[in-house]
C-alpha cells in the first residue's frame, strides 16, 4: 500500500539497453509537497530514470508508484495525473499565449468553463494580460520559462517533472522561478527537478545524485555538505562525479 506522504516510491528501479545497464538498481521517495533535486553529470541515468517515473519508458526491472499509480501498469494514468516541463519542449513557439494555455488545459482533460476561468487567472498573476495574443516565440526566453512552468501546473498535479528549467535564463530571472517553484511547493505539489547550477541544489528540499546509473548520495544539502566535508553543494557534485568510471 502506498503512503500517502509519499508521491514517489521506487525500488530497485532498472533500465537497460542490450548490455548497458542505464539506471541500475536504484531506490529511493519522494514526499507530498517537497521540492526534490536529482542531479547526476551527463551520461549518469537520470533522463532515463525521470522517463521511466513520467511513464514515458517502462523499467527492465524493479517497481514502483507514482502519483499513486503503478509505474509497470499504469503508465498512461501517470502522465495524465502529472505535470511536466523540459528545458527543451514545453510550449507551441508558433501559437499565442492564450492558445498555448487553452491547448495544454485541454490535453489535461479540463472543462472549457475551467480553462476560460483558469486562463484568466493565471495571464493576472504573471502580469501577461499584454502579452495575451502574442506568438510564444516572440516573447523573452525568461517569459517563456514562466508561462511553460505555470502551464505545466494548470491542472494542480500532484507532482511537477522539470528537466533542467531554467537553462540559458539569467540569474535574475532563475530567482524569480524558483519563486515560482517555491510558491508550488506551498500549494502542495511536489517538485521533482534536475538542474545541472549547483547554486540550485541548495534550494531543494532533499537531492539525490547519479553516478554511472546508481544513487551515490541521498540527504538534504546541509547533511551532504556535512557528509562530504564541502563548502557547497557545487564541491560535493566534482567530489562524486569524479568517481564515475562510464566514457560519455
Amino acid at each position: 500500500m502506498m503512503d500517502k506522504d509519499r508521491v514517489i516510491e521506487v525500488s530497485n528501479l532498472t533500465k537497460k539497453f542490450g548490455r548497458f545497464t542505464a539506471v541500475d538498481h536504484i531506490s529511493f521517495d519522494v514526499r507530498r509537497g517537497e521540492i526534490f533535486g536529482f542531479l547526476g553529470a551527463n551520461g549518469a541515468g537520470k533522463t532515463t530514470a525521470m522517463q521511466m517515473l513520467t511513464g514515458i519508458s517502462k523499467p527492465t526491472k524493479g517497481n514502483g508508484t507514482v502519483a499513486g499509480y503503478d509505474i509497470l501498469r499504469e503508465n498512461e494514468k501517470i502522465k495524465r495525473n502529472i505535470g511536466y516541463m523540459s528545458q527543451k519542449f514545453s510550449l507551441y513557439e508558433d501559437l499565442k499565449v492564450w492558445e498555448n494555455i487553452r491547448l495544454f488545459g485541454g490535453i489535461y482533460g479540463l472543462t472549457v468553463k475551467q480553462i476560460s476561468q483558469k486562463t484568466e487567472e493565471l495571464l493576472a498573476r504573471l502580469n501577461f494580460e499584454d502579452q495575451r495574443n502574442t506568438m510564444v516565440k516572440s516573447l523573452p526566453l525568461g517569459w517563456k520559462q514562466k508561462l511553460a512552468f505555470s502551464v505545466a501546473i494548470f491542472h494542480s498535479p500532484q507532482i511537477v517533472f522539470l528537466d533542467e528549467p531554467t537553462g540559458g535564463v539569467d540569474p535574475a530571472m532563475r530567482r524569480q522561478f524558483w519563486e515560482m517553484i517555491y510558491e508550488a511547493a506551498d500549494q502542495g505539489i511536489t517538485v521533482f527537478v534536475t538542474t545541472h547550477y549547483m547554486d540550485e541544489a541548495e534550494y531543494c528540499n532533499r537531492v539525490s545524485i547519479m553516478v554511472d546509473g546508481r544513487i551515490e548520495a541521498l540527504d538534504t544539502p546541509k547533511a551532504l555538505r556535512q557528509m562530504y566535508q564541502a563548502n557547497s553543494m557545487d564541491d560535493v557534485f566534482h567530489k562524486l562525479a569524479r568517481t564515475s568510471t562510464r566514457i560519455e
